[in-house]
């Protein structure tokens, strides 16, 4: 029965099922159900439709091939017998029965009822029609690779060669009796070939995937588990919010730096190595896990490439910088600035793992360049997400484990799951939270189970460690943090002491600098005892409190007002200190009495120049109030959408319910009301070339004028009919748009 016939005999239920399993087939509706079948039965779609299909329907797939389902029927039991024991026959019914409703397989599936499999299955296989069904696992990969290293030239060339093309080789050596010292019987004897008949031999898959480096499988036709380690679902949570912590810090870090010091951008986009290397330095970030964390950033929408305002470089072009959403991200709590950063991660359209190595042209790839950009990665990242969520709470994967796991669940996606790129998206995942352990954690089971945003946040608010309001200061003036500060007093802290260890236990210290930073904001020396007080659990060195006393005493007794600039001070003797001091040359300071003096450059730059002196100068407003002049930063506008990785809606169940009306109507219409689709005209013309038959095709010529005639098709090729046409004795081409009606010659 032709798949046509078969989808006009279902019911309404089972074309829903099968535009829902293969929503490119709505795109745009088909006019009827020929064209549907037509359309279900193209290269290009049985691709799709084959994608994201496991190992066993595609061996099911191979087998039926191997049976000749293509062009002849086969009935389940005949598929069964081919898998022996391999299979379990429950499992091999739903495969079936799966394949169906998405039409790659089509027939009576009612007990050894008569199956065909869509011709088109065979270029969407990922290795030769039947090397997974018919070859048998008696080599592992060791001995594969033992009998390999023994190989002479001439032996290993031949296997390069099958290697290179085709699997497939013909050759007189693979008759019986051919001298064994041949290289074709040597092969086949260390079972690095396989005899298909006396003349043509083929490289099996295993051996293939040995050749190309590749781990060899899958084999087996159930389900892997790729557990390798099994902790509490607490652990693996707690180690998952203790990352996803330090990268919400380092991600600040990032933006605070980019804040001060705006990068210029490449012509060709994206950091420079230079730039990326300057980051490093001054951020403390590894070169890798720097360029995962831009990349988020940047994916998350809180950085961008772009004039800044104001821009503190006066650099001509674009500068990445943060954006104006940066400053309502540090606002926002830990849990949803998580949620912001991992939902970017999960369908961020790159692979930041390259970040520093080199391409196949020897150049590197530059952090936030195009030359990262891969549609496959966030589908890669799902899929690795969601073989962990399969699992249960606290099950472990390694990255040999969690490949073998992936490859099977997507053979076609084979040679981008090997160990190496999984065991890149793993570090990915712990270093953003989303897995501890190997294993996947609480909050991203939420997220990939669609529970919505509010459902994610609470759940990573409910494993991160309570934040505490203490810290413990030492007589060697650092302070240890040990877990995460209140937010309120964290921004004190750093106000005043300066990050020496980032980690669950943060270490700060504390110096001159620091202590002055802390004063020119405004602060004073009875807040900052006051701070240390309150909130140390250990006593308070008697270091500190001479620290801030002695920075205190000689902070601000120099005052910097605008004239463009002034400088005020009880000392008169210090004044005229300053003014004389050469590295205050630069702003030409100038006394206009002995506790004044002014100058045209700006405040800025004059409380540099006092400080490149040795004074600790302060400035101060038209109140003589001390007011923190600090650059706010650089900002720029929140880009539109980057190009990257879109989910395509899916049609709803109402749209497909109508497409099938649409479908029924047409059915039932008189044929002579319906115009042929060109999709059924190719696939009945390609049908024909291939059966040798004539057909009688209607064919509308360049002037209107419509025709009947008996041609011999030969091809199909790029919307042109090419044909044996017996009323000129000559072959001609048409125009696949201008046949209207396909018959054969032969029907009554």
């Amino acid at each position: 029965m032709p798949l046509a016939a078969w989808l006009a005999d279902g019911d309404d239920a089972q074309l829903i099922r099968l535009l829902r399993l293969r929503p490119d087939l709505t795109q745009p509706p088909p006019g009827s159900i020929a064209a549907l079948a037509a359309r279900a039965a193209a290269r290009q779609s049985v691709k799709a439709a084959t994608d994201d299909l496991d190992f066993l329907h595609m061996a099911v797939l191979d087998a039926l091939l191997t049976l000749h389902a293509e062009t002849t029927t086969a009935t389940f039991g005949e598929l069964a017998e081919l898998f022996g024991e391999r299979a379990d026959h429950a499992d091999l019914r739903a495969a079936v029965d799966d394949l169906c409703d998405r039409a790659l397989v089509w027939g009576d599936l009612t007990g050894e009822g008569a199956l065909r499999v869509a011709a088109e299955v065979a270029s969407s296989l990922p290795w030769y029609p039947g090397q997974a069904t018919v070859e048998s696992a008696a080599l592992t990969p060791g001995d594969i690779r033992v009998a390999v290293e023994s190989l002479d030239a001439g032996a290993r060339e031949l296997l390069d060669k099958l290697l290179e093309g085709s699997p497939i080789g013909r050759t007189r050596d693979a008759m019986p009796g051919t001298p064994p010292d041949r290289p074709v019987p040597r092969l086949l004897a260390a079972g690095l070939l396989r005899r298909l008949d006396d003349d043509t031999v083929i490289l099996p898959r295993l051996v293939g995937q040995v050749l190309r480096g590749e781990t060899p499988g899958p084999v087996s036709l159930s389900k892997p588990d790729p557990t390798v380690t099994k902790t509490k679902g607490a652990d693996v949570d707690a180690v998952a919010a203790g990352a996803a912590l330090d990268l919400l810090r380092e991600v600040e870090m990032v933006l605070e730096t980019l804040s001060d010091a705006p990068v210029v951008e490449l012509r060709s986009g994206g950091l420079g190595i230079r730039e990326v290397k300057r980051l490093t330095k001054v951020t403390g970030i590894e070169d890798r896990r720097l360029g995962l964390i831009l990349e988020v950033a940047a994916a998350a929408g809180l950085i961008a490439p772009g004039i800044p305002e104001p821009d503190p470089t006066d650099a001509a072009g674009s500068v990445w910088a943060p954006t104006v959403a940066a400053d309502r991200f540090v606002e926002s709590s830990t849990a949803a600035r998580w949620h912001l950063l991992v939902s970017a991660w999960i369908d961020l359209p790159g692979r930041p793992s390259l970040v520093g190595t080199r391409g196949p042209d020897g150049k590197p790839y530059a952090a936030l360049s195009d030359s990262l950009f891969s549609t496959a990665a966030p589908l890669d990242r799902r899929l690795l997400l969601d073989t962990l969520s399969d699992l249960p709470a606290g099950a472990g994967v390694d990255a040999d484990s969690a490949s073998a796991a992936m490859v099977w669940r997507r053979p076609r996606w084979a040679v981008r799951l090997q160990r190496d790129p999984v065991a890149d998206l793993l570090t990915e995942a712990h270093a953003v939270g989303a897995v501890g352990r190997g294993a996947i954690a609480s909050p991203l089971r939420k997220l990939l189970s669609g529970d919505g945003d509010d459902a994610v946040i609470a759940a990573m608010e409910k494993v991160l460690p309570s934040p505490i309001d203490h810290f413990l200061l030492q007589a060697d003036l650092t302070v240890v943090v040990p877990g995460p500060l209140e937010r309120t007093l964290a921004e004190q802290l750093s106000t005043v002491a300066n990050v020496e260890s980032a980690g669950a236990a943060m270490v700060y210290r504390i110096d001159e600098s620091s202590v002055r930073r802390a004063l020119d904001t405004g602060k004073t020396a009875g807040e900052l005892h006051a701070l240390f007080n309150r909130y140390s659990k250990t006593p308070v060195p008697q270091a500190l409190s001479y620290l801030i006393d002695d920075v205190a005493r000689r902070h601000g007794q120099l005052r910097v007002g605008m004239a463009a600039s002034f400088v005020r001070c009880e000392d008169a003797a210090l004044l005229a200190q300053a003014v004389a001091a050469p590295a205050t040359e630069a702003v030409e300071l100038r006394l206009l009495a002995p506790t004044v003096a002014v100058s045209q450059a700006p405040i800025s730059d004059v409380l540099s120049a006092l400080r490149a002196a040795g004074f600790a100068p302060a400035a101060e407003d038209a109140t003589g109030a001390i007011v923190d002049l600090r650059s706010r930063g650089a900002r720029v506008p929140v880009p539109g959408r980057r190009r990257g990785y879109r989910h395509n809606p899916a049609p709803t169940d109402q749209t497909l319910a109508a497409i099938v009306a649409v479908l029924r109507k047409v059915a039932s219409a008189p044929s002579s009301a319906s115009r042929l689709d060109p999709a059924v005209a190719i696939s009945e013309l390609q049908q024909a070339a291939h059966h040798q038959e004539s057909v009688v095709i209607g064919y509308v010529d360049p002037a209107g004028v419509a025709t009947q005639r008996v041609v011999a098709p030969i091809n199909v090729r790029g919307g042109q009919l090419t044909a044996y046409d017996p009323a000129s004795g000559r072959v001609r081409e048409f125009a696949i748009h201008r046949v209207t009606s396909v018959v054969s010659a032969d029907s009554d």
